[in-house]
């Protein structure tokens, strides 16, 4: 698997490509609609992340000591960027995902060609996932201390 830095100039490559940002646009639509359904079930008032303009949901399951994301939008947009977010940090451990410098975010020029509302939708997805991380490292530790 390759790492998180190595997904993440994966995608600075891949925007790099376009000159145009209606053209990065378009890219981010793709991977947006390249995203797995969320579970109808998943679709709650604790997943939905507070911040965010349009609805997001994430789902983020633990299993064998990886964080497991996954999430859905009502926005094609903001799609796209949860599902950057998902291409980098799913299946990583709580410790890469809370110690990851999102570089990839400012690389590729996306948060000065967001609005300031899907900007703060940004944010507040990034928060959240770490937020995930922060509580399944807190439950790991708890369990190999009980």
């Amino acid at each position: 698997m390759a790492t998180i830095n190595e997904v993440q100039d994966e995608i600075i490559e891949e925007f790099s490509m376009f000159d145009d940002w209606m053209d990065r646009y378009a890219l981010l639509i793709e991977l947006g609609n390249s995203l797995d359904k969320l579970d109808d079930k998943n679709k709650t008032e604790d997943n939905l992340i507070v911040g965010c303009q349009s609805r997001v949901w994430l789902q983020a399951d633990y299993i064998d000591g990886k964080i497991v994301l996954k999430a859905e939008s009502d926005a094609v947009i903001v799609k796209g960027i949860i599902a950057l977010l998902i291409k980098v940090l799913s299946n990583r451990t709580p410790d890469e995902i809370i110690n990851t410098d999102l570089y990839f975010i400012e690389k590729i020029g996306l948060k000065e060609n967001l609005s300031p509302t899907r900007s703060n939708g940004l944010v507040s997805m990034i928060k959240q996932i770490r937020f995930y991380a922060m509580a399944y490292k807190a439950k790991e530790i708890g369990e190999v201390g009980a």
